[in-house]
């Protein structure tokens, strides 16, 4: 007859609960492949949106700086000169007595990439205004990337 004391016993469970502790190799190397999974599938959402809010953040902008270019064009009966810039809604152009800017109260932004919006008066594609767009993510004229204040017929 094998007679244990309660002190074998408790041993012999401490014994077997560390065994049962530890992870073995197949788990581990099955948590890694879904999280790889995962990753694969979540990081190009997350990448995706950043891009969009950029180019959200640039159709506001411009948007934002129409309204200050309207708004400079009602006190100035014309809007800036090409050679003036959306510069001219921060620092007033000489010989312009009917100038009551600044019209933005940041300055002049930049676009979310960091490069300068690009303003011409009058517009290519608006001839009765001005044109005012961003070369949006890759930095370069044309392209299917740009960000305008007109539309693609």
């Amino acid at each position: 007859m094998n007679h244990r004391t309660p002190h074998d016993l408790v041993r012999l469970r401490h014994r077997h609960m560390r065994r049962r502790r530890a992870f073995t190799l197949v788990e581990l190397l099955l948590v890694l492949v879904i999280l790889a999974v995962l990753a694969v599938v979540v990081v190009p959402k997350f990448t995706g949106r950043s891009q969009q809010a950029k180019i959200t953040a640039a159709q506001t902008d411009i948007a934002n700086l129409e309204v200050a270019i309207d708004a400079f064009e009602i006190d100035c009966s014309r809007y800036p000169t090409t050679e003036e810039g959306i510069q001219a809604l921060v620092e007033q152009p000489s010989g312009l007595t009917e100038w009551k800017g600044p019209y933005l109260k940041r300055g002049v932004p930049k676009d979310p990439w960091h490069n300068p919006y690009v303003y011409q008066c009058p517009g290519q594609h608006n001839t009765n205004g001005y044109d005012i767009h961003s070369y949006g993510p890759d930095g370069d004229k044309g392209g299917d990337d740009d960000i305008t204040n007109w539309s693609e017929s």
